[in-house]
């Protein structure tokens, strides 16, 4: 290789060196993020806005964090709240990095963060709710106590350059085995009302009852008593009329009647009669059919 050829490659080499460390001099801060420029782990400056910056190649590297609103969601674990009952609670904080020189100093990385700040939620989630009854949770004072969580969410979180915008409480449940257990009680208590009412309806339909039986007595006593004194003023009436009828006629009267006791006497089949033939009963028969022979 001759000299020109030296020269063009030697120059080619160090034109690519300088593009390497002028490409490494300069990084992008778009508008959804917030940089660090670190030397050896000491924070030169800081660029928050966005835009173009330079930094020195090889010696300054560049830690970015992102400028919106992120989540930390911490798993369910069990509290126990001042009246001695046990939940479930599922909580979740959203946060903001508003310095990222101290971020940087007090976490280091975004990845981290979910370990520090779910630590202090889950410290500050028991200690308020340890103060608290069930009976507040499913009241209006739950906003109160949410407010009394974020507030000291966000005491501790200022030392780690975090600002606290929300915290909620996704869920709260009770434990399966107390929610069996009050399952239990509740379908015990349902069943002794059940029993208590159907007592209570027996007891109501017997008195119904009782009472519409001496209604029905009483009615069929009084129908009872009315339709004897209607057959006794019938059948006074009947002998009233039967006696004008047979006062008229003596004769007539003792032959109707006669003939009545034939009917009866003879009507009979398995009766049998041991008689005179000039029997006073075959009185009016002889004066019909002749003198008997």
């Amino acid at each position: 290789m001759d000299t020109k050829s030296r020269i063009a490659l030697g120059l080619a080499v160090l034109a690519a060196i300088v593009g390497l460390l002028a490409a490494s001099s300069f990084f992008i801060v778009n508008e959804t993020q917030q940089a660090l420029v670190i030397q050896f782990g000491r924070i030169e400056r800081e660029a928050r806005e966005p835009g173009l910056y330079w930094k020195l190649p090889l010696v300054q590297t560049v830690a970015r964090y992102d400028k919106r609103v992120l989540d930390v969601d911490p798993p369910s674990e069990r509290v126990i709240l001042a009246d001695q009952k046990r939940l479930v609670v599922d909580v979740f904080a959203r946060y903001r990095i508003v310095d990222p020189t101290r971020f940087y100093q007090a976490i280091g990385t975004e990845s981290a963060v979910e370990g520090r700040l779910g630590s202090v939620l889950s410290a500050s989630l028991r200690r308020v709710l340890g103060g608290v009854a069930l009976q507040a949770l499913l009241s209006n004072e739950r906003a109160g106590v949410m407010q009394r969580i974020k507030e000291q969410v966000e005491a501790e979180a200022t030392s780690f350059g975090i600002r606290i915008v929300d915290v909620r409480i996704r869920r709260a449940d009770l434990p399966d085995e107390t929610s069996q257990a009050i399952y239990a009680r509740m379908k015990s208590e349902r069943e002794r009302e059940a029993a208590e009412f159907r007592a209570q309806g027996f007891e109501q339909a017997q008195q119904i009852k009782g009472k519409a039986d001496r209604e029905r007595t009483a009615i069929l006593a009084e129908a009872e008593r009315d339709s004897q004194i209607l057959r006794g003023q019938g059948d006074a009436e009947a002998i009233k009329i039967y006696a004008d009828a047979f006062g008229r006629d003596p004769e007539f009267y003792g032959f109707y009647r006669s003939l009545q006791a034939y009917r009866r006497a003879l009507g009979n089949e398995d009766a049998t009669l041991v008689l005179s033939p000039s029997s006073e009963f075959f009185r009016y028969m002889q004066r019909s059919l002749g003198p008997a022979r």
